[in-house]
């Protein structure tokens, strides 16, 4: 079993527990709250720029040029592709992109780009893949869960179909591909790199429960 499979199936409860988020439910169904999407929109642009920024830290800590060319395109990619898709659903509310560079980030949000940079800065290459990890291939496995479920053609089709794409799978594929071949070469991380992976899954479920109760800071 890849390294990358051990890791899906030590947090196999933290997925199911995101597939039938009510978050996650509704969007397949197309009846989630519109100011729920808007505040994962939002959010969620806030936390491309440091998800980004993560890979361009790891980077610089790649061992071969092949990677460090790979990481550095995906942080390009990021900004300039996906955050798109965040500006383009954003506009259909009347938002600018200057409003979506003007939100504060919410607690949830907070906690997670925080462990993210975190982790890139003081962390290894090897903890920093698992790091990433959850949001690429939870996003996909999701996506596709809600393609499963969704019956008809509607407003958040588009999300659905982006987390679906080819492009997004070749992704996604590039990302566990890179998580085997660090667990292959850092074998003396495992334990490290599943302690990554763990937090930045139960993260990433706290980033749907966040969106769906519009969390905000009390004061």
């Amino acid at each position: 079993m890849s390294f990358s499979t051990q890791l899906l199936t030590a947090g196999e409860d933290i997925w199911t527990a995101q597939k039938s988020h009510p978050f996650v439910v509704e969007l397949a169904a197309g009846t989630l709250d519109e100011d729920a999407f808007l505040h994962w929109v939002k959010q969620d642009y806030r936390y491309l720029l440091d998800y980004a920024r993560v890979f361009a830290i790891a980077s610089s800590k790649a061992d071969t040029e092949a990677d460090m060319t790979h990481l550095m395109d995906v942080a390009h990619t990021i900004l300039d592709y996906e955050m798109d898709l965040h500006r383009e659903f954003a506009s259909e509310w009347g938002l600018t992109p200057a409003d979506l560079e003007s939100v504060t980030k919410v607690p949830t949000c907070v906690a997670y780009t925080n462990f993210l940079v975190r982790t890139a800065y003081e962390g290894s290459i090897a903890e920093i893949s698992a790091a990433i990890y959850p949001c690429g291939q939870g996003y996909l496995d999701i996506a596709d869960h809600m393609a499963e479920q969704a019956d008809t053609t509607h407003k958040y089709t588009a999300f659905i179909e982006k987390y679906t794409s080819d492009e997004f799978r070749d992704a996604v594929a590039w990302m566990r591909e890179f998580v085997d071949r660090c667990a292959e070469q850092y074998p003396g991380e495992h334990d490290a790199m599943t302690e990554a992976f763990l937090t930045s899954a139960r993260l990433e479920h706290q980033f749907w429960e966040m969106c769906y109760t519009e969390e905000t800071w009390a004061v």
